[in-house]
């Protein structure tokens, strides 16, 4: 009995999380309630559909039918709820399944629709990607569409002041030597936790795109991403962030950003902490050379073991052009416009 109350408790708390996520919950409403001509008279399949709120948005828009598949036991009873206390039992039928046993009616069509909100940590840790391919390649219609059909990962250097100068003075005591064992221990896996915009060295460069029209988890196995930025302030370069967006189709296009310039979601941002030698002031235009890699664990498809080498920006090849302040890309910049004006 304490187990069952302790399992409930968590799945609530989750579930309530999201709810209350504004940024999240207020693009999928504008990217379905926007885009009502999508939705009319259409066929959706809400994969892992949790509450039920974002398949109740479809039956509100004018989907003829909603089908809400989800595996866990405790959110199906929640969105049989929802769905009986909106009085939209006629429209949405809630099923408790993985989506990889869901087979739908004998005489059913494929669906116009899939939406779902999949997203992980750094968009992949965690997430559940995976199941809604498979559902966009055994039920989706050739000419159907994806919410959200988009996906962009982002990477910028920044400071991290919760890990280093918040430790200086803790009301007129030093914890230097706490900090500095407490870096050392983050420094091993990511960090998920919130940053300021200030904190940010570089508004951020795309490390990954995909469309999920056509995107095979195959792809997704291992993503690699090298590059040399120039830093657009000067600041303390103490990790490397990561962040992720998604975009919705229609006229009324729709973005939720996870950005440390957006507003604050549950996703949070995931945060690479550099070892303190590795730690460094540094001026505006100074180039960043960096790999950085996300590969499946072994032992679990749904996790990313995540990466981040610093490389020598005196001998990687910077691009073109480069605004950094050496001396071979300020040249190479000047060489550029004298083009452009002659």
């Amino acid at each position: 009995l304490i187990l069952c109350i302790k399992i409930t408790y968590v799945s609530f708390q989750v579930h309530e999380l999201m709810l209350k996520d504004r940024p999240r919950q207020e693009a999928y409403y504008n990217a379905i309630m926007k885009n009502k001509a999508l939705f009319k008279d259409k066929v959706v399949l809400d994969v892992g559909a949790g509450t039920g709120i974002l398949s109740a948005f479809c039956a509100k828009a004018g989907a003829r039918l909603v089908y809400a598949v989800e595996a866990s036991n405790l959110a199906t009873k929640v969105a049989l709820d929802l769905i009986e206390e909106n009085g939209l039992t006629n429209i949405v039928k809630v099923i408790h399944s993985q989506i990889e046993e869901f087979v739908l009616p004998a005489t059913a069509e494929k669906v116009d629709i899939i939406i779902s909100e999949w997203m992980g940590f750094y968009l992949l840790h965690e997430g559940m990607l995976d199941s809604v391919l498979y559902a966009r390649d055994h039920f989706l219609k050739p000419d159907g569409l994806m919410f959200p059909s988009e996906c962009t990962i982002y990477v910028a250097p920044c400071a991290v002041p919760t890990l280093f100068d918040y430790w200086k003075n803790i009301d007129g005591i030093s914890m230097e030597r706490f900090a500095s064992a407490l870096r050392s221990q983050k420094s091993t896996r990511p960090e998920i936790t919130h940053l300021k915009p200030d904190d940010l060295l570089h508004e951020g460069i795309v490390f990954h795109w995909m469309s999920l029209m056509d995107v095979q988890a195959s792809d997704l196995d291992e993503i690699c991403f090298k590059d040399v930025m120039a830093t657009q302030v000067a600041g303390k370069h103490q990790g490397f962030c990561i962040w992720f967006e998604v975009r919705f189709p229609g006229e009324e296009s729709v973005i939720l950003s996870t950005s440390p310039l957006a507003s604050e979601t549950h996703w949070k941002q995931c945060v690479v902490v550099l070892p303190e030698d590795s730690c460094e002031v540094l001026e505006e235009k100074s180039p960043v050379a960096f790999q950085i890699s996300m590969k499946r664990n072994s032992n679990d498809a749904r996790k990313y073991n995540l990466e981040v080498e610093l490389l020598d920006p005196n001998v990687e090849e910077h691009p073109m052009p480069c605004g950094c302040h050496m001396t071979k890309c300020i040249l190479t910049e000047a060489h550029l416009k004298m083009m452009d004006t002659s």
